[in-house]
C-alpha cells in the first residue's frame, strides 16, 4: 500500500511539475501566421489536423518525396502472403538529409511548439509500408502512444489512400476527453487491453462509428496529430499503404525510452540495405 501511495504522489509531483513548466514557458512561444493558428487550434480540439503537401507550401518538399520514392523502391520484397498476421516494413530514414531538414522546418517547429506548449524535440522518421491483412492486431487496434503527455506525427500518405489502403482513423477529442464519461469508459477498455488497443466492436458499444473520422487522401495528403491524446488506429486493409511518419515530442519526454527508435538501429536504416543489396 505504501509503495502505491507513494507511487501516486510521484506521479502528481510530475504532472504538478509539467503544469508549472507549461504556464512559465507561455510566454515565450513563437508567433504565429493565422493559418498556422488554426492547425494549432484545430489539433486541440479534434487531436488532428488534414491538410496536403501543397498547402503546407514547405521549402524542400520536393527532394523529400523523390527520397522517398527512391528509398521506396530499395525497399526488399517482403513474402508474408502466408502469414495470419503481416507486420508493418519499417525503415528508419532519419539519418537522411531530405527527411531531417523538411522535419526540422523551422516553420513546422513553430508550429508544433505552440501545440506543445513546451520546446519541441524532432525525434526521427519513419518510412513505413502496412500490408493487408484481414482482423485487427497491433496498430490495427485502437490506442494511444505514449511516449510523452503531447506527441505530433506528421503522416505523409505518399500514394492515394483510399478505404481499401487502411487510413488513419481517430475518434475527436470532444467525445473522448475528461471529463466526459467516454473518457474513462475508454481508459477502462485500454487498461483491461494492457494498452495493447481495443477492436472496432469494442470502442463502437462506447462511440457510435459514424462519429470516427476516416482520413483518406490523395498523394501527398498529410494527417498532423497528435496519438497521445487521440484515440486512433490504422483500419483493415485489402492493399498495401506506404507513408512516412516525422515524430516530436517535448525536448523532455515522459517517456524517452520510447523515443529511440526513431533514430537508432531498431528499425532498418538505408545503409544497411546498400550493404544487404
Amino acid at each position: 500500500m505504501l509503495n502505491i501511495l507513494k507511487g501516486k504522489m510521484a506521479t502528481l509531483n510530475s504532472e504538478l511539475a509539467y503544469r508549472i513548466k507549461l504556464w512559465q514557458y507561455a510566454p515565450n512561444l513563437p508567433p504565429l501566421e493565422t493559418g498556422d493558428r488554426k492547425i494549432v487550434e484545430t489539433l486541440k480540439r479534434e487531436g488532428a489536423y488534414v491538410t496536403t503537401l501543397a498547402d503546407l507550401g514547405l521549402p524542400s518538399t520536393q527532394e523529400m518525396l523523390q527520397a522517398a520514392d527512391q528509398q521506396l523502391s530499395r525497399m526488399s520484397d517482403v513474402h508474408n502472403s502466408h502469414l495470419n498476421e503481416r507486420l508493418p516494413q519499417i525503415y528508419t530514414v532519419t539519418n537522411l538529409p531530405e527527411f531531417y531538414q523538411w522535419g526540422s522546418n523551422n516553420r513546422l517547429l513553430k508550429i508544433i511548439e505552440n501545440y506543445l506548449g513546451l520546446p519541441v524535440a524532432f525525434h526521427g522518421v519513419h518510412l513505413r509500408k502496412d500490408f493487408p491483412n484481414a482482423h485487427q492486431f497491433g496498430t490495427l487496434l485502437w490506442h494511444k502512444d505514449s511516449e510523452d503527455r503531447k506527441i505530433v506525427k506528421v503522416i505523409i500518405y505518399l500514394h492515394d489512400v483510399e478505404k481499401k489502403h487502411g487510413p488513419f482513423e481517430y475518434i475527436p477529442l470532444n467525445l473522448t476527453s475528461f471529463p466526459h464519461l467516454n473518457s474513462y469508459r475508454i481508459d477502462h477498455k485500454l487498461r483491461q487491453s494492457g494498452y495493447l488497443g481495443i477492436n472496432d466492436e469494442q470502442v463502437e458499444k462506447i462511440i457510435p462509428q459514424s462519429a470516427w473520422k476516416s482520413c483518406t487522401g490523395k498523394a501527398g495528403t498529410v494527417l498532423i496529430a497528435d496519438p497521445r491524446t487521440a484515440l486512433h488506429h490504422g483500419t483493415i486493409r485489402t492493399e498495401a499503404r506506404s507513408a512516412l511518419f516525422f515524430v516530436y515530442t517535448t525536448n523532455s519526454p515522459k517517456r524517452p525510452e520510447l523515443c529511440t527508435q526513431y533514430w537508432n538501429d531498431t528499425f532498418p536504416k538505408p545503409e544497411m540495405l546498400q550493404e544487404i543489396a
